[in-house]
């Protein structure tokens, strides 16, 4: 029988990108996906910052930037077309070294992912095979799948086996998760058009149609492509509002026939849901197995990426023998306690976003959700913290930025999947770290705005960039530095740079 460090059942976005991270920790890694290929047409649309920097790790960030639109933010307006609230999002090189958000064609990723992923020795993918049996057997996982190319059956084992198997996850069934309900259960129609001849007044802004009787979005894409989401009535029929003579209908507001293809209509239930165990034994999950949202925060293909980032080093660690024993379960235990308060707080608040745009006071609604001291409204991106888990104070588990060291070099491309400290040139001075622990400081980098933002004069980042707290003092900062724990990748020593 094969074995493998890690099965991976799904082989969509977040299994593909955990995957890679697998990879380059030199973990061997197997993914197990029941389609033959990608699917071709859009379904994700939007994706931020911090999954740019994900994508730069696994080495397809320029590729992708490419193939991506720049987003200048979210407006919601009246039927009237009367501004309700704004939403903007800075432009240009942010605090993660990327553009704040991208609007993207999935199945370009999705490409860019496979065709990157097939050059790493230590992953398998095998298409067309669907799992129908999980066994956590206490020291390793046996799972036994049909290679639908021929009709065998297939046996394999695994140290762990992760779910990015999706909203009906098998793995999850067999951890015998129930789910945490948010109250958000709505039909919309999704309809994605192909324009024949550029159409500048439908603007590069993202629109919600604050329209009680119907609620609408508008979403630019790349290239001709533009997205409409539009609420389905209780009374209407899924099938029939599909018919490309009623989608025309609900499109007329904007757009015609003769101007634009249709190219996919689907009626989406979105929901909102956490699952309550995220892991049971050497079952995990990630991704829409784990959580599913409404998409008024653009969040659901980014909260699996997140979820993926965090978990794939302490795998590394765990598959390796670098942390065992109880230390283990803990690192892993870890993984849903820290990411499931955040993927809530998305949730949630998407949760929130939609009621006020269904709400027949729309406009009076958002102002008071939402004031400035002029009295309109204003929304701002959330980048809520990790909830419990490794580090210490109340600054543990911040997402910090990535500094540029002095030569333009983005820190994560120096020092990929390291722990690294962060650190003002002063408190750092005569410091000493551990094996392959790097340093960074406001003498070699643009750290200091980072820090800044921070609240600190020093921080301990972990191969996820999240910060196992902050540090004003030597004191403190070296009892950061003992919190750290291997590196999940082999290093060499870090000269100060």
């Amino acid at each position: 029988m094969e074995h493998f460090d890690v099965a991976i059942v799904g082989y969509g976005p977040a299994g593909a990108t955990l995957a890679h991270l697998l990879g380059q920790c030199g973990l061997k890694t197997l993914v197990l996906e029941r389609e033959s290929a990608h699917y071709h047409l859009p379904r994700a649309v939007h994706f931020d910052a911090e999954v740019m920097r994900v994508f730069q790790w696994i080495g397809i960030a320029d590729e992708m930037e490419k193939k991506t639109h720049h987003h200048p933010g979210m407006r919601f307006v009246d039927p009237q077309g009367k501004l309700l609230l704004d939403w903007p999002r800075p432009q240009g090189e942010g605090p993660q070294g990327w553009r704040a958000n991208y609007r993207f064609h999935q199945p370009d990723l999705e490409e860019l992912l496979r065709d990157h992923l097939g050059r790493r020795q230590d992953v398998v993918v095998r298409s067309r095979c669907e799992v129908f049996h999980v066994e956590d057997k206490g020291d390793r996982v046996e799972l036994r799948y049909e290679d639908m190319s021929c009709g065998s059956i297939e046996r394999i084992s695994a140290q762990y086996v992760v779910g990015c198997d999706g909203a009906r996850s098998l793995i999850r069934r067999y951890i015998e998760s129930g789910m945490e309900d948010y109250g958000f259960h709505e039909r919309w129609l999704v309809v994605d058009v192909i324009l024949k001849t550029e159409k500048p007044e439908l603007g590069d802004h993202s629109i919600q149609y604050c329209r009680p009787e119907r609620p609408a979005t508008y979403v630019r894409t790349p290239g001709m492509r533009r997205r409409w989401e539009i609420t389905v009535l209780p009374e209407e029929d899924s099938a029939q509002i599909t018919r490309p003579e009623n989608v025309w209908a609900l499109l007329s507001d904007w757009i015609t026939p003769d101007e634009a293809d249709l190219e996919r209509t689907a009626v989406y239930v979105f929901h909102s849901l956490v699952a309550k165990d995220w892991r049971k034994g050497r079952l995990l999950l990630a991704g829409d197995a784990c959580h599913q949202t409404p998409p008024f925060m653009g969040q659901g293909m980014c909260a699996g990426t997140r979820d993926v980032a965090n978990l794939f080093w302490k795998l590394a660690l765990v598959c390796k023998g670098k942390v065992t024993g109880t230390d283990a379960e803990r690192l892993l235990n870890s993984y849903e306690s820290e990411r499931k308060p955040n993927a809530r707080e998305y949730i949630q608040t998407a949760v929130r976003l939609g009621g006020l745009i269904n709400t027949a006071g729309t406009e009076e609604a958002l102002r008071a959700a939402l004031p400035t001291p002029d009295g309109s409204a204003r929304m701002e991106s959330i980048a809520p913290p990790l909830g419990h888990g490794l580090g210490r104070g109340e600054k543990a588990g911040r997402l910090f930025g990535q500094p540029r060291l002095n030569d333009g070099t983005l820190m994560d491309a120096v020092f990929p999947h390291q722990f690294v400290v962060v650190a003002e040139a002063g408190l750092a001075e005569g410091l000493v770290l551990q094996e392959g622990v790097a340093l960074v400081t406001t003498e070699t980098s643009n750290a200091a705005k980072h820090l800044a933002r921070l609240g600190a004069r020093a921080t301990v980042l972990r191969p996820d960039r999240h910060t196992l707290g902050g540090a004003d003092t030597r004191d403190e900062l070296e009892a950061l530095l003992a919190l750290v724990l291997p590196n999940p990748i082999e290093t060499q020593q870090p000269e100060l740079v």
